[in-house]
């Protein structure tokens, strides 16, 4: 079955526009989800909408959006206000700009959809969009509504058809210094920078996702496959964590396990930690 458009409309270029189809390029559909029981019947659990201060059960023709504005005082709001500021869909996402794709920061990224050409006619107009924002090697950035909201979105060229990228607004944004800037600043010696340098250097990979493994959701159907079954669930062993007391020998440690052997500016590092560490040991030895 063909997948089911998330929305239709068109796609401007100026005075060039074609039919479009937008859909979620991801999926969490296929990861378990439960539901919540009576553990004493085993029937699902219903909820009631109810007021909060007489315990009565409120019809949803009752229930209103409302601000709250301070502990219990709230700004109603009706259906008909809400609409009244409401952004009306022209079902048209106008490209008003291009940039360079290494100016948008990843905290803007939002949500991934896939955009194709619906229908034959247009379908000219829409590979000659693409292949001009392909051959610029350019993001376009538009603006489409979804359920009256209005979001920005980045363009694209994925393949045949178009990657579109809803952004976040600043707003939404946190300021990182509000996080970071209580982190000491640390004086890293060299040794211990080109050792974990090295570390990262036998782990080098180029990205596959096709390495991911989700090991909770294998659990999960592991887990349930037995109850199925009627065998028991043994609860693992937690192990704990490996207590870190010489960052030094940790990062010694590491590049020794690591199996590929160390570099030579490594090893030089190494031989020159141990014969330091040597009249320490000595004086220890002695004592």
């Amino acid at each position: 079955m063909a997948p089911r458009a998330y929305w239709k409309g068109y796609l401007k270029l100026s005075l060039v526009s074609c039919p479009i189809a937008l859909f979620p390029a991801t999926s969490e559909r296929e990861k378990i989800s439960f539901h919540q029981i009576n553990k004493n019947t085993g029937h699902r659990i219903k909820y009631r909408k109810v007021d909060a201060e007489s315990g009565d059960e409120v019809e949803s023709t009752d229930i209103i959006k409302g601000y709250e504005v301070g502990k219990g005082e709230y700004i109603e709001l009706d259906p008909e206000e809400l609409e009244a500021v409401a952004i009306e869909s022209k079902r048209v996402i106008d490209i008003d700009e291009f940039v360079p794709k290494k100016e948008i920061d990843e905290l803007y990224l939002n949500n991934p959809y896939y955009i194709a050409p619906d229908g034959e006619v247009g379908q000219q107009a829409f590979a000659v969009i693409r292949e001009a924002i392909r051959k610029e090697g350019m993001v376009a950035i538009g603006k489409v509504v979804f359920t009256s909201r209005e979001h920005i979105i980045a363009l694209e060229a994925r393949g045949k058809g178009l990657l579109g990228i809803t952004l976040r607004y600043p707003y939404e944004v946190r300021n990182e210094a509000d996080y970071f800037d209580d982190i000491p600043g640390e004086k890293i010696p060299k040794d211990m920078l080109d050792l974990a340098s090295h570390i990262v250097d036998t782990k080098a990979a180029h990205f596959d996702p096709s390495k991911f493994d989700d090991r909770y959701e294998d659990a999960l159907n592991d887990l349930l496959r037995k109850k199925q079954e009627g065998k028991p669930i043994e609860r693992p062993e937690r192990r704990q964590p490996a207590r870190v007391i010489d960052l030094m020998d940790a990062l010694r440690r590491s590049v020794e396990a690591s199996g590929t052997g160390p570099s030579a500016k490594a090893k030089a590092h190494l031989a020159a930690q141990r014969q330091s560490e040597q009249p320490k040991r000595r004086k220890a030895q002695r004592e």
